[in-house]
């Protein structure tokens, strides 16, 4: 991935590959929510860093998540 691509790309092929909707989805880098216009650059990425792909929830409990490399 370009460290100039919107991640929004990325996130679309996880939802595609894992057959589920994005808007149930949450994707988090440290921690926070990332937004699919931001980019590695804007976020400071580095090689290996790692985006917590998760089903979104309203409530309570534990999910397991996807653990993606960005590059």
């Amino acid at each position: 991935m370009k460290r100039r691509t919107q991640l929004k790309k990325l996130m679309d092929a996880v939802c595609e590959r894992v057959c589920v909707d994005f808007n149930s989805m949450a994707f988090l880098f440290h921690g926070r929510r990332l937004l699919g216009g931001q980019t590695p650059d804007e976020l400071d990425m580095e090689d290996g860093d790692e985006i917590d792909a998760r089903l979104d929830q309203s409530g309570g409990g534990i999910t397991n998540g996807l653990y993606l490399s960005c590059f």
